[in-house]
């Protein structure tokens, strides 16, 4: 860091507005949405955040229209972000898919609450997960990451927009209400524009450019609307230039690449934070803010001599398949514990195969687990 730098702020904050401040850093200066409990302070920070930074926040009148302006303004070359909570996000789906078939950056965070329909709009739930995976119709892979922390909201704001723009695609942040309301110190260091990956520009001149030729990673570069660019985008299936395409021949090949260009580089893009794994016969699997409460548990398990460990998944999707059937060669437990009916820990019971037993833990939401419960399921795994 040079003198010329702004330097890193110490913030006591809530993790929404955690998560518009690592939006800014990202250099998020587009935010459409729609109030609702308990995302609005996104919105509310964004608000006030955007005049700031010379960015545009829009209030839309739903949704709907909310998606749709993040998609437009991706176009135009601005790195765009939308929040919302339950509903909302089912509102979002249809055209959460157009940004997929269109391949066009963009955030989109979800502060779940408890369901399904209106539910309980104050309260926390991780409901949503499968829906992040599965909401919109078709065949596509999706990114979703999971905060445990007002710090890690901050940090995965910065890593959402990263891989949008990567792998030009909608990336998701599936937060919680918790996470969403708690406040903590979170610290913000100074994020140098050229650290941020850019926005993949065509490398051809304007006639020779093919909008979705894409390059060896399977991603194709992205023009910005009005910089003298031709070209033809649409949800329907399409060829390199854009034009629709109604073969069976044409459907494999466009989304074959849509889902290998997620698939083949995973490696690059699951996280996970591990411990005391080494030598782990339990594994507690957990994600946001259960895995907080999941890491007291296992603390409480080691002091009885029971040797657990935790996977904090931050990564949800992609799922990191490989390294649970790793894991199961050699645990003999999984432990899942979440604030819905069991949703994840279908996908762990699918990746352990039966060489480990996978356990759930559920809680239908209003409220978060307790370590103590988690702590029992340890114990009776033993």
């Amino acid at each position: 860091m040079t003198e010329n730098h702004p330097a890193t702020r110490e913030l006591f904050i809530n993790g929404d507005a955690a998560c518009a401040e690592g939006a800014i850093s990202a250099g998020c200066r587009f935010f459409a949405g729609y109030p609702i409990t308990p995302a609005t302070e996104i919105a509310e920070r964004m608000s006030l955040r955007m005049p700031q930074v010379g960015g545009i926040f829009i209030q839309m009148e739903d949704e709907i229209a909310s998606m749709n302006a993040v998609l437009g303004a991706s176009w135009a070359g601005v790195k765009a972000m939308t929040a919302t909570s339950g509903p909302g996000f089912s509102l979002m789906m249809e055209n959460l898919g157009l940004g997929v078939m269109l391949e066009t950056p963009c955030v989109l965070v979800d502060i779940q609450r408890a369901g399904p329909s209106t539910g309980l709009p104050t309260m926390v739930a991780q409901q949503d997960m499968m829906q992040a995976r599965w909401g919109s119709h078709g065949d596509y892979e999706i990114i979703a990451l999971s905060p445990s922390s007002p710090q890690e909201i901050f940090d995965l704001a910065i890593t959402a927009f990263n891989l949008s723009e990567q792998y030009r695609i909608p990336v998701l942040i599936m937060s919680d209400e918790v996470v969403g309301h708690m406040s903590e110190k979170v610290v913000m260091p100074y994020i140098a524009p050229e650290s941020l990956y850019p926005r993949r520009l065509p490398r051809v001149a304007p006639d020779k450019y093919r909008p979705y030729q894409p390059d060896d990673d399977l991603v194709p570069s992205m023009a910005i609307a009005g910089q003298g660019y031709h070209f033809h985008t649409t949800g329907l299936t399409h060829d390199e230039m854009g034009y629709p395409v109604s073969t069976a021949e044409a459907q494999d090949r466009l989304v074959g690449r849509l889902i290998n260009k997620i698939r083949h580089n995973r490696r690059h893009i699951i996280q996970y934070r591990e411990t005391q794994i080494a030598d782990a016969d339990i594994i507690v699997c957990a994600y946001g803010i259960t895995s907080r409460i999941a890491r007291f548990a296992v603390t409480m398990a080691r002091q009885e001599g029971i040797r657990a460990g935790l996977l904090q998944l931050i990564t949800i999707w992609p799922f990191a398949e490989d390294h649970i059937r790793e894991l199961s060669l050699k645990a003999k437990s999984f432990i899942v514990p979440e604030i819905n009916r069991g949703q994840i820990v279908l996908e762990v019971e699918r990746c352990a195969g039966g060489k480990a037993e996978t356990i759930p833990v559920n809680h239908l939401g209003g409220g978060v687990l307790s370590a103590e419960t988690i702590l029992k399921a340890i114990r009776k795994a033993k």
